[in-house]
């Protein structure tokens, strides 16, 4: 890549001197205790992961982690990372006490959706509802380590049941109501849940989804479930028939075995366990074969607390968001954010397209302070020119992240004009850090297109193909040293050879994100590229596909696209860009050669796709991600996992294309 593509790049943060609160609390800290003075936060960072014990010794003070005892290490750094050493040995806890740590009448969740009425619950009023489900799963039967799935929209009941479960040392799991039922069992069969929380039905984006015949499917083929609890999504719930669902009953009728025949219900029973006991099992995306059970511990309070509470700069007075249901690690993430004492506001459904305005009335209602919409969301407000109005009161409102696929110039440009006091900033960070772990650093300068800093004590680096960490220039994303909140392993990996084979393998010791990224050696700021199973290299040009669409997206006339490689018999790799038109506009061959230009004048010859055709539709995944993976397997004939798309008629489109054939 060309140093002068470095250069002048747009800033869009200026820090003030109340930004960073929360970072400088720490710091100080850290100063007085260690005799030690740092600059600015960089600085700050470096000591932080030169001194990894010491560090997140002092984390778990300040962010008061409730334990009955305390950790005698930290962790052992004479371990190999590949081995998983374990953190804050000794320490005695509950993930679900550390939820519910704060009990008192300020805001804890907000129920909002397409179709459910507003609920709010402060933090004393979530307390009693997770201790009525904790007493109803310990008079079930529920024990230490068992496992809970669900299956079900965003609601309030997946928390509190979350709550419960955790709290009795028994593990929570969970998969995307839009998957289908097998999606579903090939997750499930792997952990061999005891209970199963799903709902009856829900809406999405206007469309009823129906949920229980896709239950029964998941039932007769699991036979690990011996109870199976359905939420009443409405008062005409009840009169569903589920008798043909085995060992099933609504949710309310369970919730009953919690309460005594005198009516009270029994205090909840944290049970104490280590810092590495499984909470959570989460499943990467299962591009190739069967998802993977990613296992995470207490970690996941631990990555919350260190990108939201201390990056991001927030406080007792912050209230997000999220629209994640459970399935996504995000859903896990966002739960964390009771351990900080902070409002979460949840939304069933998707708030996005309903109407022109439907997102901004939610967050100006609600007066969210933070939030996240990915990038292809705000891909499609600015195309329908869906925005805020000037008697949308959006005041409260600070920060946006986005992430979870490369944000483009054009949306930093796009939300800047409709809200210019917000922050619009990019984040990083995935499933197996269970949050980020390159973030917007409020402290700092931030850039367009570029993420200003990773976490404290969080050792990010950017590797060439022969290991040696390298800035400006392109290179797998890794984390070289031991992290808390790094996935504890994969749930049925007993010597754990398939996750060292799958994350330490192509750097002997060191975790491979599985992303190419670029340190910019200007700002020293973070450039997500692409999934480096994504990355192109024809004509000996390595980049990634974003390069390519902040191109494609300057011709009105292209609705989307999708780029990725093709290979001959010998290897040899080329660009195939696939272009979805708008309507009312046709592809032709002026197009195809103004768009050549344009890639050849804003990157480089080299970069030009050398075929470029039409197509009707592109995949996409439940996160609203581009499947370029599936196409680029399609288009190579190899074999693919389908089960995350939500489009997949989509993918006949790419079968046999006479354009790709005799290569």
């Amino acid at each position: 890549m060309d140093y002068k593509e470095f250069v002048d790049v747009p800033q869009i943060w200026k820090p003030e001197t109340h930004h960073g609160k929360q970072m400088k609390k720490l710091k100080k800290i850290i100063e007085e205790k260690y005799k030690v003075e740092f600059g600015d936060y960089m600085d700050f960072h470096k000591w932080s992961v030169e001194n990894l014990c010491e560090f997140w010794g002092e984390m778990w003070d300040f962010l008061g982690v409730v334990s009955t005892e305390k950790f005698k290490t930290v962790i052992d750094l004479n371990l190999p990372m590949r081995d998983s050493p374990k953190w804050f040995e000794g320490a005695k806890l509950n993930f679900a006490e550390n939820l519910l740590k704060y009990r008192d009448d300020r805001i804890a969740l907000v129920q909002d959706g397409e179709d459910s009425k507003v609920e709010t619950y402060t933090f004393a009023q979530m307390y009693e509802q997770s201790r009525l489900y904790a007493a109803a799963f310990r008079k079930f039967g529920l024990e230490k380590g068992d496992r809970v799935a669900c299956y079900m929209s965003n609601r309030k009941e997946a928390y509190f049941a979350m709550h419960a479960v955790t709290s009795i040392g028994a593990i929570w799991t969970g998969a995307l109501p839009l998957l289908g039922s097998e999606a579903v069992l090939n997750r499930f069969k792997q952990v061999k849940p005891r209970v199963l929380l799903t709902i009856d039905r829900f809406l999405q984006e206007g469309e009823e989804i129906e949920m229980l015949s896709k239950v029964k499917d998941i039932v007769n083929d699991l036979p690990s479930l011996e109870r199976v609890l359905i939420v009443a999504s409405n008062s005409k719930s009840h009169t569903k028939d589920i008798s043909h669902l085995k060992n099933s009953c609504f949710l309310d009728e369970f919730l009953k075995l919690g309460i005594e025949k005198d009516g009270s219900i029994p205090p909840i029973k944290f049970e104490q366990v280590s810092f590495s006991h499984p909470v959570v099992i989460n499943y990467t995306s299962g591009t190739t074969g069967l998802p993977k059970p990613l296992v995470h511990g207490t970690g996941a309070l631990i990555s919350v607390s260190n990108g939201f509470f201390i990056n991001c700069d927030t406080d007792r007075d912050s209230a997000w968001l999220s629209v994640s249901p459970v399935g996504w690690a995000s859903w896990t993430i966002f739960a964390g954010l009771h351990f900080l004492g902070q409002e979460l506001v949840i939304y069933e459904g998707s708030p996005y397209y309903l109407t022109p305005t439907n997102m901004w009335d939610l967050l100006a209602k609600h007066k969210v302070t933070h939030t996240y919409i990915p990038p292809s969301v705000v891909d499609e407000f600015q195309k329908r020119d869906y925005l805020p109005s000037k008697s949308h009161d959006l005041s409260s409102l600070k920060l946006i992240l986005s992430g979870g696929s490369v944000v483009k110039p054009n949306n930093y440009d796009f939300m800047k004009k409709i809200i210019p006091h917000v922050l619009f900033a990019n984040s990083y960070g995935g499933t197996e850090t269970m949050g980020v772990c390159i973030a917007t650093e409020m402290s700092l300068p931030a850039f367009k297109t570029e993420i200003n800093a990773p976490c404290l004590g969080t050792c990010m680096e950017v590797l060439d193909e022969s290991g040696n960490p390298v800035v400006g220039e392109l290179g797998e994303i890794v984390i070289s040293k031991p992290l808390p909140s790094l996935c504890l392993g994969l749930w049925g990996d007993e010597d754990g050879s398939i996750f060292r084979e799958k994350y330490f393998s192509k750097y002997k010791g060191i975790f491979a994100m599985g992303d190419y990224g670029i340190i910019n050696p200007i700002t020293k700021n973070w450039r997500i590229v692409c999934r480096s199973d994504e990355t192109l290299k024809q004509r000996g040009c390595r980049f990634g596909s974003s390069e390519i669409y902040n191109v494609v997206d300057t011709f009105p006339e292209v609705r989307d696209s999708v780029c990725v490689s093709q290979y001959n018999k010998e290897l040899d790799e080329r660009a195939i860009l696939f272009l979805k038109m708008r309507d009312g506009y046709k592809f032709n061959e002026d197009l195809v050669s103004r768009m050549r230009t344009a890639i050849a004048q804003k990157l480089t010859v080299r970069h030009v796709p050398d075929v470029i055709i039409e197509t009707r539709e592109i995949p996409y995944n439940l996160n609203d991600k581009k499947m370029e993976i599936i196409v680029k397997k399609i288009i190579n004939k190899l074999p693919y996992n389908s089960d995350t798309v939500v489009n997949p008629g989509s993918l006949q489109y790419y079968y046999e294309v006479p354009e790709l054939q005799g290569l």
